[in-house]
Parts: structure tokens; C-alpha cells; sequence
């Protein structure tokens, strides 16, 4: 295998790969790949749904012969990346989409997040998110509002366009766990109260009994681990960027 190349047989296996959904380190160890090497191949070319073998080997073919002679150049719209190539960019973003999905985000909430997650700015109008991610208004509404829900995001008014954007605080995954931790809460309290309906001596209710003490436990020592770390880890005031 010349350098470090990929090859059309293995550019067909990342095809393969792909319309079976696998992740693109799963793919990345079917051909004896680093993640990171199928993650820029994918963004290059095409993305998971535009991605053809063929036509990607063409185009790196094309790129070896040429060399790199210009620098790479950002798509319309793309002007938070201070300098940054835009390739890199978005292969961070394929990075990180790739992990919120499979912790369980649906794949347009995590497009959404990690989107905002490598803006520096931290927020994004509805038009910037729907040019950037090349989806309908409607999908980005449907994602704000899940995201909303998990304390991921939260709207606010750019107060020199009055266009609403939707932010991202630096300590989001801190408030992420202080919101997760209140829902576990929750849970542990509803079954204390079922245990005490069934009888705490059943099965039934000893299991009950047992789950709202360990959440309750654990729960409680992640919200003073989260709280400690937060005070260590102080986070700046996040500004609107006059570039996003």
C-alpha cells in the first residue's frame, strides 16, 4: 500500500461500512484504520449519506498528483473559524457527533450541540445552524427544543439583530449533571413511595427499596463531586461573537 493512502478496495469497504451504520471506528477497524483517518475521509467526501468510493478516490488521487498548493477555503457562512482549516473543523465535529450518538443523543440533537460546542461564540441563529448542517428550519427546531429540555442549550436575542440564537455555556456539562441528577432524584423517590405501597419485606418492594437508596447514594455524590470540580474549573462569560 503506497504511504499512507487509502485504497478504492478500502474506500468500498468505508462505503459498506456506512450503509450498515456502523460507527466510523467500527469501520476504522474493519481495515485496520485509525478512526481519525476514516472520520477526514467521510467529511471530505461527501459525509455519511453523500459518500461514494469511487468518486472519493478519484478526488484523492487528484489531491496527491496536485499537491496542496491553495489553501483550503470555508463554505459560505463560515466565519467563526479564525483562521482554523475549515477540514479540521469539521472533522471535530464528525468526531464529536459520532460519540453523542452512540451515549444515546439522537444524531440531528448531537449535529446541533457539536456544532455549537466548535463555534467559539458558543451560539448560533436558526440560519446559521440550518446553512451550516444543510437541514430544514424545522429540524433545528425540533432539535433546540430537545436540547432545551436536557439543559443543554438555551435561547437567547442577539441584541443587535433581535435574531433569537441558541447558546451554549461553557459549563453546560456541569448543568447537564446537576439536571440529570434532579430526574434521578426523582426516580429514586418514586421508589421509595412504591416501595412502601408494596411492603418493604416483598421482593417487589425490596427491590424498589434498594434502587432509591443506591440512586439517592450515588446521586449524591456525583452532585458534590460535579459542585467541587465546578469551583475548580471556573468558566468565563461566554459573548456574542460579532463574526457568527
Amino acid at each position: 500500500m503506497p504511504g499512507d493512502r487509502l485504497t478504492l478496495q478500502e474506500r468500498r469497504q468505508i462505503a459498506g461500512g456506512l450503509r450498515e451504520q456502523l460507527t466510523y471506528a467500527a469501520i476504522g477497524r474493519r481495515i485496520g484504520r485509525p478512526t481519525s483517518t476514516v472520520t477526514r475521509e467521510v467529511v471530505r467526501n461527501g459525509g455519511p449519506r453523500g459518500y461514494h468510493a469511487e468518486a472519493a478516490h478519484r478526488a484523492g488521487t487528484r489531491q496527491t498528483r496536485q499537491g496542496r498548493t491553495t489553501a483550503p477555503t470555508a463554505s459560505p457562512g463560515r466565519t467563526d473559524l479564525n483562521g482554523r482549516d475549515p477540514r479540521l473543523v469539521d472533522e471535530v465535529g464528525a468526531q464529536s457527533v459520532e460519540l453523542m450518538v452512540q451515549a444515546g443523543l439522537p444524531q440531528m440533537m448531537a449535529k446541533v450541540l457539536a456544532a455549537l460546542f466548535t463555534t467559539d461564540s458558543g451560539s448560533l441563529t436558526s440560519a446559521e445552524l440550518v446553512r451550516r448542517l444543510h437541514v430544514s428550519p424545522a429540524s433545528i427546531s425540533k432539535a433546540v427544543g430537545y436540547l432545551e429540555n436536557q439543559a443543554l442549550i438555551q435561547r437567547e436575542r442577539d441584541p443587535r439583530s433581535r435574531a433569537e440564537r441558541y447558546a451554549i455555556e461553557d459549563d453546560v456539562v456541569f448543568r447537564s449533571i446537576m439536571a440529570s441528577a434532579h430526574n434521578q432524584t426523582q426516580i429514586a423517590e418514586a421508589c421509595a413511595t412504591g416501595a412502601q405501597k408494596l411492603g418493604a419485606t416483598t421482593p417487589a418492594g425490596a427491590r424498589l427499596e434498594n434502587t432509591s437508596q443506591f440512586l439517592l447514594h450515588v446521586m449524591d455524590d456525583l452532585v458534590r463531586s460535579a459542585e467541587y470540580w465546578h469551583g475548580i474549573y471556573p468558566t468565563r462569560t461566554r459573548e456574542t461573537s460579532e463574526t457568527d
